[in-house]
């Protein structure tokens, strides 16, 4: 697995322990926490791309915030 693919897995894996959604600024730190070999601007690149490259998975209640569609029923 290359870099990209193992940071959108891992942002995926949080997204699932957290029904309600992570913030942008929070993802991108907890995700930094996760390898600190992973590139700053790389790990930024692939959130930035969540929605885009996994709209049946990813979504933006909100600006600023990313959530799995399958919590999606949970809005509230």
């Amino acid at each position: 697995m290359g870099v990209v693919s193992d940071i959108n897995n891992k942002a995926i894996e949080l997204l699932n322990e957290r029904p309600e959604g992570i913030r942008w600024s929070e993802l991108l730190r907890l995700l930094q926490a996760v390898n600190k070999n992973w590139h700053p601007k790389t790990v930024n690149g692939c959130v930035w791309q969540l929605v885009n490259k996994y709209p049946d998975q990813v979504y933006k209640p909100e600006k600023g915030l990313f959530r799995l569609t399958k919590y999606q029923s949970l809005q509230g």
